[in-house]
């Protein structure tokens, strides 16, 4: 899908609602804020985006704690939860999404092979998060990462559940 008509989508949805959404983003670089930020106009619905690739700085950014990295890593539901929570915080920001994972093309393990993402979507005091398994190469793994990320976003502004059916 083109993301830019996606983050077009999802600005009318957010000025209906005269809401804001921040982005906490890892292995996307900063693609999902840029996407957001190419429609004219995002900044009455675009509050702010953290691009936090070390995991020191997802702790002094986003205030995630730094024993989940040990326990369960950063390419995990739970840093994701506390990343987009984080943001939140930061920014004052009603909507957020919160992306961290393997791109590739190195750095995967059996357990978590390149391709594996997490992403959280929060509105207000709900959050949702899922872990996708995307194919090809780095830029398409930061690619669909950043279309996912976006659709659910749409899905949240709607009520409804972000997560794929």
């Amino acid at each position: 899908m083109d993301l830019t008509e996606l983050a077009t989508r999802l600005g009318d949805g957010l000025r209906l609602l005269g809401a804001q959404v921040t982005t906490a983003e890892s292995c996307t670089g900063g693609g999902i804020a840029e996407a957001i930020t190419r429609v004219a106009g995002s900044s009455s619905w675009f509050e702010a985006g953290f691009v936090t690739y070390s995991n020191a700085q997802k702790s002094r950014q986003l205030q995630v704690p730094a024993e989940l990295f040990e326990r369960v890593g950063a390419v995990s539901r739970e840093v994701v939860e506390a990343m987009a929570a984080g943001a939140q915080r930061a920014s004052g920001a009603r909507f957020a999404v919160a992306v961290s994972g393997v791109a590739g093309p190195g750095g995967g393990t059996l357990e978590k092979p390149v391709g594996t993402v997490w992403i959280a979507w929060a509105d207000g005091n709900r959050q949702f998060a899922q872990r996708y398994r995307f194919s090809g190469d780095r830029q398409a793994v930061r690619a669909q990462t950043v279309e996912a990320a976006l659709l659910g976003l749409i899905r949240l502004a709607a009520g409804e559940n972000p997560l794929r059916g």
